[in-house]
């Protein structure tokens, strides 16, 4: 069913990957990934997509941007944050859809 077209990890890949899922692991950072994944957005419209505050979002952000998950654009004053690539959201998006099959939704998606 799943074509195995990439080479087994290392140990160190692994323990980073073991990162990323625990730094996904939360519904806020959930949430502002979601809220990024049509293009970038500043600190208060990511507050008021994912209805927190901005001091909450930012300490969020802060962490996406050092795992290198985010990157950021500075317009001014303003700094506009955007996903570094698909691979994130790629993986949040595919946590909805067994999240679908798990709670017995309609499913949105279409199995392969």
């Amino acid at each position: 069913m799943y074509a195995d077209d990439w080479i087994e990890p290392d140990e160190a890949e692994v323990a980073v990957c073991v990162e990323i899922f625990s730094l996904l692991a939360d519904a806020t950072r959930m949430r502002i990934l979601l809220a990024l994944r049509t293009g970038e957005r500043s600190v208060g419209e990511i507050a008021a997509q994912v209805s927190k505050s901005q001091a909450a979002v930012s300490q969020h952000l802060a962490k996406l941007r050092l795992s290198r998950v985010v990157t950021t654009r500075q317009e001014g004053a303003r700094v506009y944050y955007r996903l570094a690539n698909d691979h994130a959201i790629e993986l949040v998006r595919v946590a909805v859809h067994q999240a679908e099959h798990a709670i017995g939704a309609d499913l949105r998606h279409r199995d392969a």
